[in-house]
């Protein structure tokens, strides 16, 4: 870790490591600030933030739109948090483990399902508790949630690392760009991100939920607590702590997952030189765009439901009819799952399917008898496009 590099009151965080890296320094993270950082130089990001976090809100409270709380985003997050730390499955691949529970050659997408598990849990929890919902106790939890089933992991699930750990090197503490906490600090300053995220060290203002965000996960991830995991469980927490302080969720890695050079620039510069304004412009930044991409999805998957209801008269109150408004949420399905969610018969399930092909809309894919699987394809072109990109919308019959 090149020492030139910190600033000078990180520098005074430094600390030896133990043996065997006694020739070596760990930093040991101040607290997060009590007063809100200076966000000046990226007051004009933070303002765009803000105006999207209205519009979103707007929209939640006026329409109530299911869309906007769907648990697909959720399975999105899942599989890009889990791809940006190298554990690379699709979102498909988890949507079809998640319905059939076959996890045959499907080991990585099986990993990422328990962290999009955990989000079914936590996010809805901390909505309805509020701040009280951060503790060590989350903190471990959501740990174990991340790293269940996670083959080779070199420790106890949940379990605060007792090792020494840096970031980048390639295995060589000597060329490494940061070296987190020492393990026998780590307690302390994790309690100190807690405290921070729940906002018992808040003063006379609480910080904007922008900034809120930006500290802690820049905190969390400079006290790295765990030996591995600590991205998955820091961009946990930044759902939660919308939804714990009123907001409706936002779920930033696809951003992050299509914009790493940024995140991770803005992350060193945050803990090697404490300029939290970077992070802050970031998050800004993955807000505005979150909220861009959740709207123009949205928008897209209306404007399918009315090119798919061109291509058939659907009886009125139909379970075909019906089901349209569920593959949006579900757009790998089984029979099973249909009848459950509009809570109909096996029977009725199979007919809407039926007819639902026959319109183009389900396509068939395992071929089998019994279990079969089917997906809404052009829903799913639509909800997992590049980061960015404009959807693309089949033709609509002239």
């Amino acid at each position: 870790m090149n020492r030139a590099l910190l600033s000078h009151q990180v520098r005074a965080a430094l600390k030896r490591l133990p043996p065997p890296y006694a020739s070596h320094y760990g930093v040991v993270p101040y607290p997060p600030p009590a007063t809100s950082p200076t966000i000046t130089p990226v007051a004009a990001r933070c303002e765009a933030a803000r105006t999207a976090l209205a519009r979103l809100e707007a929209v939640v409270t006026e329409l109530g739109d299911p869309w906007l709380v769907s648990r697909i985003l959720m399975r999105r997050e899942a599989v890009s948090s889990s791809a940006i730390e190298g554990t690379n499955s699709t979102l498909d691949e988890l949507l079809a483990v998640e319905e059939t529970g076959n996890t045959l050659g499907q080991e990585t997408a099986a990993q990422v399902k328990h962290y999009a598990l955990c989000l079914d849990v936590v996010v809805p929890d901390a909505t309805a508790v509020g701040a009280r919902i951060f503790t060590g106790r989350l903190v471990r939890d959501l740990h174990r949630s991340v790293m269940k089933s996670e083959d080779g992991y070199a420790d106890a699930p949940g379990e605060p690392r007792t090792k020494v750990v840096w970031i980048g090197g390639r295995g060589d503490i000597a060329y490494s760009t940061y070296n987190p906490t020492p393990p026998e600090d780590i307690a302390r300053c994790l309690a100190d991100n807690i405290a921070y995220m729940r906002g018992d060290t808040d003063e006379l203002y609480a910080p904007h939920i922008l900034t809120r965000m930006a500290v802690a996960h820049a905190h969390f991830e400079a006290v790295h607590p765990f030996i591995d995991g600590n991205g998955r469980v820091g961009r946990l927490l930044l759902p939660l702590m919308m939804a714990a302080q009123g907001h409706a969720p936002l779920y930033l890695s696809p951003y992050i997952e299509a914009n790493r050079t940024a995140y991770y620039e803005a992350l060193k510069v945050a803990q090697q030189r404490l300029l939290w304004h970077e992070m802050i412009g970031f998050i800004a930044d993955a807000v505005t765009g979150s909220v861009a991409e959740l709207l123009a999805t949205r928008k897209a998957l209306q404007h399918l439901r009315a090119i798919w209801l061109q291509r058939r008269r659907f009886r009125a109150g139909s379970a075909a009819l019906r089901g349209l408004d569920v593959l949006p949420h579900y757009p790998v399905i089984t029979a099973a799952r249909l009848a459950s969610v509009l809570h109909v018969s096996a029977a009725q399930a199979l007919v809407a399917i039926r007819q639902l092909m026959e319109a183009g809309i389900l396509h068939e894919r395992t071929g089998y008898r019994r279990n079969r699987l089917f997906a809404a394809t052009e829903a799913l072109s639509i909800i997992n496009r590049p980061f960015g990109e404009d959807p693309i919308l089949p033709p609509a019959i002239p």
